[in-house]
């Protein structure tokens, strides 16, 4: 067993919201710095630039986790993590299918498509920062049916947190882990012990990769390696950073 720092939930330039300045290369150098071993690309309803950063990653020795944060149709935003990119994209065809409008670049900012290099190889025309008209019980459902991992994301949040958006965590709803946007929310959150519970950074920008991280304790890389972690499984286990 071996412990890693993990951020989870790291947007680049493909998000509106998120800076230019989150290319691939600039995204994994600055997580090596901040001595991360693992990181979860988790754009807007697509994941796009995955295939980027997993290349650039493997040149700079760093593990990727691909994904996206995606907006149900009640607009609670799930973290969809998937070892194999033909998964990933096998959701995300999914996602792109419900995803209404398309995006204004005056009004929401460019949704920047990019290689290992940094060069812009166009834009994506969706209206990423939308929501999808899937229901979170049929995102969270295709999620696992693609083999992922479906982790509510900053549910200490009011803005698109699952406990801020419907008041509540449905009965039932097979999430895999909740995310924390600060560690020491934890006992606000109800229902806690239903769901391990993780924190990332939610980066934006550079400055923000790894402020916050978790620990898990796993005998390698993976989903898989994540889920059993997640459930304490063979001695595994998660502990939550504070600020870094």
């Amino acid at each position: 067993m071996k412990e890693y720092k993990v951020d989870l939930h790291i947007h680049t330039c493909l998000s509106p919201c998120a800076e230019l300045e989150m290319g691939p290369l600039s995204i994994v150098r600055e997580a090596r710095r901040k001595g991360l071993d693992v990181i979860g690309i988790c754009d807007h309803n697509s994941a796009e630039n995955v295939p980027a950063v997993a290349r650039t990653a493997e040149k700079e020795c760093m593990c990727v986790i691909g994904g996206m944060e995606v907006a149900s149709r009640e607009e609670v935003h799930i973290l969809a993590l998937f070892d194999r990119n033909d998964e990933l994209r096998a959701l995300q065809d999914i996602v792109h299918a419900h995803l209404c409008g398309t995006n204004d670049q005056k009004l929401y900012a460019e949704q920047v498509i990019v290689n290992e290099e940094e060069e812009v190889l166009g834009f994506s025309t969706k209206l990423l920062i939308g929501a999808t008209d899937i229901t979170i019980d049929k995102l969270v459902e295709l999620i696992h049916e693609f083999g992922g991992l479906a982790i509510a994301a900053h549910v200490d949040r009011l803005a698109f947190g699952i406990i801020g958006q419907l008041g509540f965590i449905p009965e039932g709803l097979p999430l895999d882990a909740l995310e924390l946007a600060d560690p020491c929310k934890r006992d606000t959150i109800p229902d806690t012990a239903r769901f391990p519970f993780i924190t990332s950074s939610d980066a934006h920008t550079l400055q923000n990769i790894g402020r916050r991280y978790t620990t898990f304790l796993m005998e390698d890389v993976s989903v898989e390696e994540i889920r059993k972690s997640l459930s304490g499984k063979g001695g595994r286990g998660v502990r939550m950073s504070p600020d870094s």
